[in-house]
């Protein structure tokens, strides 16, 4: 997974499992580390599925972000991986965002000093 860490972004470029559960894991991890986590912005553009195991934790990550008042944004999912999405329900939780740039733009416009 790369990972550019900047002081408000933190993008990660995600891979398809077994992978994905351990950038996840690493992720979470870090963000709940740190006592002033960035902002995430999760790239799935090389992701081809989900399991229930990843929502899982994508719920986690949401959890632990928002308690630490940043945002988490996925972007770059495929329709497969969306509709996933849709079909549980949750892209009602999550911000989506077509491409890595969008995402972080709307970052940016949320708070200004990212």
């Amino acid at each position: 997974m790369a990972v550019d860490w900047s002081d408000e972004i933190a993008i990660a470029n995600l891979a398809d499992e077994p992978a994905l559960s351990d950038e996840l894991t690493g992720m979470i991890e870090k963000v709940e580390s740190l006592d002033d986590p960035p902002h995430v912005v999760l790239d799935f553009n090389e992701v081809s599925y989900i399991n229930s195991s990843n929502i899982a934790q994508l719920l986690k990550a949401r959890k632990v972000l928002e308690a630490k008042q940043r945002q988490l944004v996925l972007c770059s999912m495929s329709d497969d991986v969306f509709s996933v999405m849709v079909v549980s329900g949750l892209e009602k939780l999550f911000r989506f965002a077509p491409d890595m740039l969008t995402a972080i733009a709307s970052v940016q416009i949320e708070d200004p000093s990212a």
